[in-house]
């Protein structure tokens, strides 16, 4: 049992009552109660089971509390209930909301539809489009310019016969978006009166539900609210009308807690897996950390985040399809889980992205699964049947099979002999996989770092999952980290962070303004009156205002770019100073000759938490290792070779206890491996603390025969490369043609121009980038020098049309060029005069180019 850290309470009637964190996830629901006495536990059970409980979240406060099912909930017992959920993420998954209807400006009606000109998946031969959320669209007779001129009238005796026609029809939610409307609002609320006035039950407005800029996200973003708020409510209804008048409080995605009543559809589809990032960071602090990477990996799929001191949050994503502009933690997920099924094709391993789920599972659950990362660990001893909870088979009592894995791996090393001619063994094959899984994780923590500037090699890998312990060490070896922590309720941390969260408001607003010192007087009055906003919401949630503080911040870009950047509040001078480092570390340049421009403030207003930080054990000095109770000993794969590990029970350990590996520490609900070179010491909170203290060797020969495990390894690492130049040419682009339609690709070569690998971009391109290099190769053999780059556009020359522009770069390393990188865009100011491939007129030399 882990102690809290908290002073009790000055009310005696409140010594007896309990506090109930809970994460309803899609699968299990987590809860981590504090008891009266400031102990916690933690709870673990199915979300869905309707032969014996009608809600989990409820029937685990039930468990813990020992009240049978047909009797009442205590409420005098339960102090307060906080709580993360997926009702809304499945209902917007599965389109399972409540039937809505779109109002916006006639001759807009198909702008959701269309949406932008993004072709996320261009070599898929059929485009399936996801299903609009909406039902029916009215078309309003209004319209407002982008100055706020009325440029036709609304026609409310219109919008009314339509709308009554919906309500009349069942229709009981309407979004209203307008053009403009973040701006110019008075249309949308005269409409919204409209609503209310015949009845609808939920009226969302864009210009209340999210005042920015762009008509498609912040349409989408008012209709995704419209459609889950009704569903959500009528879930917090039905557990708020259990509790009585215990304070019931929800997660939002954006990582603040909310009271019930004000807890939106828009703001909760990573109500969970917020409360993860807000843990992470917390407990991270615990052990001295504040600079940390969050590793959740589960069975299906692993959740990767950031901290640096504040949360990192995305203003836009889109989810299941929808794109939504409102504020959520920016949580990177990847297909690789334990459950990530083994595929070898002939030449190469490939693990996932297809996963064996629960049913069938792995092949070691008994059910004729296929082999997966879970089955890589059991054959290499890294998995431990007789620690694992014995649930498997026809009767659901009976261990992992590690036969029929044996057998699997023994089968398929075969295979591989002969396809190929690699001399594998089973384990050897099994290990070569596992550092597959190991690569494609940690490609996915240098999307949220090292990509956007940051080394990774300065910061902590918490980890938490049923299967992350599994492979820390290893994970963080790949990214040059040199430390782990796992809590030891790294199982149901997403639950944990949901108890430590703090109140937050978050109020936006649109500027589009360019920077300058006359700009200031304006952003401080707007300012002002978002923050007046946010505080009497915070005082109808009870939270005193002395507890609260205020931070500002605004979303600033380049002009003519769409990607903003988060900077905070201050004179102008500071604006431009913390715009221009971040915008170096997380793309590699700045435009010093282009305007700034404000594209929206942000105020949030944080309401401190009344849960005082967790106490620690008195310190200990470490005990010798011999007298650290041992559980087992057993030979475990590690490094390529089969070493004596000893096994420990997490339970028998005591803060100052220290652990060399090779050795394996197991609980109720995970393993965690200590690879050969790192150390584990339980701390003062009973985090148990990875360290490597031998460095690590970081240079292995390989050979010249062709290796599949080091062929997909570099394979992937390659291609992360292609990705990375296209994300920062995306993001940093101020035409239509790479910053939304994607008429760009990105290419990593060889030293001889020939293509090693390509990111998922325009095919056209890729065909013939090779020549351009070849010719860049060329024209300046022996005159290429560090840092310089080429461009050209020659069709003759291995270009495709005068407006595709090619720029490569060399890249040297001792001296000597190794690589070629190449990006080539579709510029609209060549070649003719209107943004398309195919334009007309154009001049004849253009023409002759096509």
């Amino acid at each position: 049992m882990v102690q809290a850290n908290q002073s009790k309470p000055t009310d005696p009637g409140q010594q007896s009552q309990w506090d109930f964190w809970i994460d309803r996830g899609g699968t299990f629901t987590d809860i981590v109660a504090r008891c009266p006495d400031g102990t916690l536990q933690a709870h673990k059970l199915l979300s869905e089971n309707p032969a014996h409980y009608p809600d989990a979240a409820l029937q685990g406060i039930r468990d813990l509390l020992g009240v049978a099912k047909e009797e009442p909930l205590p409420a005098e017992r339960i102090r307060s209930v906080k709580m993360g959920t997926t009702v809304a993420t499945n209902a917007l998954l599965e389109r399972k909301g409540d039937a809505t209807v779109l109002v916006t400006t006639r001759g807009f009606a198909d702008a959701l539809r269309i949406g932008y000109q993004v072709r996320p998946k261009l070599f898929d031969l059929r485009i399936e489009l996801p299903e609009m959320l909406y039902s029916r669209v009215i078309e309003a007779d209004e319209r407002l310019s982008a100055r706020g001129e009325t440029l036709r009238r609304l026609d409310p005796q219109g919008v009314a016969r339509a709308l009554q026609q919906a309500y009349d029809d069942g229709l009981r939610a309407v979004a209203i978006c307008l053009l403009h409307g973040y701006r110019y609002p008075q249309h949308e609320q005269a409409i919204a009166r409209l609503a209310r006035d015949i009845g609808f039950s939920q009226v969302s407005v864009s210009s209340e539900v999210s005042p920015l800029m762009k008509l498609v996200s912040r349409g989408d973003t008012t209709v995704v609210d419209a459609y889950l708020s009704p569903i959500l409510r009528r879930y917090v209804d039905r557990v708020a009308s259990e509790l009585g008048n215990t304070r019931l409080m929800f997660m939002q995605s954006h990582g603040g807690l909310t009271d019930a009543h004000f807890f939106q559809g828009k703001d909760a589809i990573l109500s969970g897996p917020a409360g993860g990032v807000v843990s992470m960071a917390h407990t991270a602090s615990l052990a001295g950390f504040d600079k940390v990477i969050g590793f959740d990996m589960g069975g299906t799929s692993t959740d990767v985040s950031h901290y640096n001191g504040e949360y990192e949050r995305t203003f836009e994503s889109e989810v299941a399809g929808v794109r939504l502009r409102a504020p959520m933690m920016q949580i990177h997920t990847v297909a690789a889980g334990g459950g990530s099924v083994l595929h070898f094709d002939g030449a190469r391993y490939r693990v996932g992205p297809d996963s064996a789920g629960a049913a069938p599972g792995p092949a070691c659950y008994r059910k004729n699964g296929p082999l997966t990362v879970t089955d890589c660990n059991l054959m290499l001893g890294r998995l431990q049947p007789a620690f694992f909870p014995k649930v498997f088979g026809p009767n659901a009592d009976q261990p992992l099979d590690a036969d029929v894995v044996r057998e699997k791996f023994s089968e398929l090393a075969r295979r591989i002999r002969r396809e190929t001619g690699d001399e594998r063994t089973p384990e050897q094959v099994a290990e070569g996989f596992l550092s597959i899984a190991v690569e494609n994780m940690a490609n996915a923590i240098k999307h949220i770092s090292v990509q956007r500037g940051y080394d990774v090699s300065e910061y902590v890998l918490n980890c938490f999952g049923g299967a992350s312990g599994q492979l820390a060490c290893q994970v963080a070896d790949a990214l040059g980290m040199k430390w782990a922590l796992l809590h030891p309720y790294s199982g149901v941390l997403s639950a944990y962070g949901i108890g430590l969260a703090d109140v937050r408001l978050l109020r936006q607003q649109a500027v589009e303004v360019p920077l300058s010192d006359s700009l200031i007087p304006q952003l401080d009055a707007l300012f002002d009156q978002l923050a007046a906003s946010a505080r009497q919401e915070m005082t109808a949630q009870r939270v005193p205002a002395e507890r609260t503080r205020l931070i500002r911040k605004l979303h600033v870009k380049y002009a003519g770019s769409d990607t903003t950047l988060m900077v905070p509040y201050g004179q102008p001078e500071q604006i431009v100073e913390s715009f221009e480092e971040t915008h170096n570390r997380q793309y590699g340049f700045i435009a010093p000759d282009k305007k700034l421009v404000i594209e929206a403030a942000l105020a949030e207003l944080v309401g401190t938490s009344d849960l005082p930080p967790d106490t620690s054990d008195a310190p200990r000095a470490p005990r010798n290792p011999a007298a650290i109770p041992v559980a087992q000993r057993a030979q475990v794969m590690m490094a390529g070779e089969w070493r004596d590990t000893t096994i420990y029970d997490r339970t028998r350990l005591q803060p100052g206890d220290r652990i060399e590996g090779p050795a394996i520490i197991i609980e109720a609900n995970s393993t965690t491996v200590i690879e050969p070179g790192w150390q584990g010491e339980m701390d003062s909170h009973r985090q148990l603390v990875l360290h490597r203290i031998k460095p690590l060797p970081r240079q292995t020969a390989i050979g010249t025969e062709v290796d599949p495990v080091m062929l997909e390894i570099f394979n992937n690492l390659f291609m992360s490369i292609a990705e990375q130049m296209g994300s920062v040419l995306e993001n940093t682009a101020s035409s239509v043609n790479i910053k939304e339609r994607l008429d760009f690709s990105c290419a990593l070569f060889d030293r001889d121009g020939e293509l090693i690998a390509n990111a998922p971009h325009m095919p056209v391109h890729l065909g013939s980038m090779s020549e351009s290099i070849k010719s860049v190769i060329r024209s300046f053999h022996g005159r290429m020098h560090d840092g310089d780059a080429y461009m050209l556009n020659a069709p003759y020359n291995g270009g495709t049309h005068l407006p595709d522009v090619t720029v490569i770069r060399p890249v040297f390393y001792d001296d000597e060029i190794q690589f070629y990188v190449a990006s080539r865009g579709h510029h609209a100011d060549i070649g003719g005069i209107t943004p398309a491939p195919c334009r007309r007129p154009a001049p004849v030399s253009s023409r002759r180019a096509c």
